[in-house]
């Protein structure tokens, strides 16, 4: 395995094996969470995080095989104590296989940073959202017509729509193709890191057309 392809991986590795959500209005997080696992085709289960015996509990739980994927999603991950988290950390270090975090917080600053570090984080910032099937109908298309379609897109809530579901897409195809896993991973990246300047407000024109470039 070359260097480079372990990079993707690694990125790979803590950026889609956990999801931060956050927002003001808790069943839009909550609704953004089972979106993603529903994108993810996960079996979900929800499951405290409060104190460090609820970790304890779900680290028993995490060291199981799983044969299908699975997403646990712990709500309010901002209320936990610093001793649960830290406790919790692991899971994310180390993550299953087959097995997804799905955290909800009411705002990223307020999460403990090396938790927050280690997801790809989401922004729920309205009701609209995109599709995989636009995100598809993307990849198909050569650099030039790319630019084209980002060209159309104006607003920043229709952007990260688009770029998370992007990233959805690309991640299915990831773990579904036998080839081309170098580009999907680079791809996988370029996505992940576009979708965390536009939640910190990253100009939208520049963000979508640095996207297109990076992919090649």
């Amino acid at each position: 395995m070359t260097l480079t392809t372990s990079y993707f991986l690694l990125i790979l590795t803590y950026a889609m094996h956990a999801y931060l959500i956050t927002g003001q209005d808790k069943e839009k997080t909550q609704k953004k969470a089972e979106e993603i696992a529903e994108k993810l085709k996960l079996k979900i289960f929800e499951f405290p995080v409060a104190k460090i015996d609820d970790v304890r509990e779900l680290n028993r739980i995490a060291a199981l095989s799983l044969s299908s994927p699975t997403g646990i999603l712990i709500k309010d991950i901002d209320a936990a104590t610093d001793e649960a988290l830290n406790a919790f950390l692991k899971n994310l270090e180390e993550p299953q296989e087959n097995l997804y975090f799905l955290l909800t917080a009411s705002s990223i600053h307020k999460v403990l940073p090396t938790i927050a570090s280690r997801c790809l984080h989401i922004k729920v910032l309205g009701e609209k959202a995109g599709d995989t099937e636009s995100a598809q109908k993307f990849l198909e298309k050569d650099s030039d017509e790319r630019l084209i379609f980002v060209d159309k897109i104006k607003e920043r809530e229709e952007a990260v729509a688009f770029v998370e579901n992007l990233t959805f897409r690309l991640h299915r195809l990831l773990l579904s193709s036998s080839d081309s896993h170098l580009t999907l991973s680079k791809y996988l990246r370029v996505s992940g890191e576009t979708l965390e300047r536009l939640n910190a407000n990253g100009n939208v024109a520049l963000q979508l057309t640095n996207m297109v470039l990076n992919f090649g």
